[in-house]
């Protein structure tokens, strides 16, 4: 495979985990079990750098926060795959560090959340993984 498709695929996949993660995750509704302790959350306010807060306004804005992140990273990896056609091996610097990224969150998502985002950031990873192996391959255009 080429750079460009190894690219195309994490994109793809990379809007797929941006939607879920916003539909199902930001704007989801809660199971039963999880409604009092967001109330708990919403409940008390303290001061931030002069603003009151919650707890679930940390909670919500970054599940938001990470949306956009997410979204913006589909957006940049369809943008690679363009690049990778004439310049592959400019992008191995970048794909580089969005492997080391999306390894990372693979790494957190698993130990502070669930499965199911940890599988999709190595799945994304590998991606990128294979984006960059056969950028380095490529003959320039």
């Amino acid at each position: 495979m080429k750079p460009t498709l190894w690219l195309r695929v994490a994109s793809i996949l990379t809007l797929i985990h941006a939607l879920l993660h916003t539909i199902g995750g930001v704007f989801g509704k809660p199971k039963d079990e999880q409604v009092p302790v967001i109330d708990a959350m919403k409940a008390h306010q303290f001061l931030v750098m002069g603003s009151p807060r919650t707890y679930w306004d940390f909670f919500f804005g970054y599940g938001l926060i990470l949306g956009i992140c997410l979204l913006v990273e589909a957006v940049l990896f369809w943008q690679l795959g363009d690049i990778a056609k004439t310049q592959p091996k400019l992008v191995r610097p970048i794909l580089a560090a969005f492997i080391l990224a999306f390894c990372g969150t693979a790494i957190i998502a698993g130990r502070y959340f669930f499965l199911a985002p940890a599988v999709t950031e190595v799945i994304i990873a590998g991606c990128l993984v294979g984006a960059y192996i056969t950028a380095g391959r490529q003959a320039v255009a």
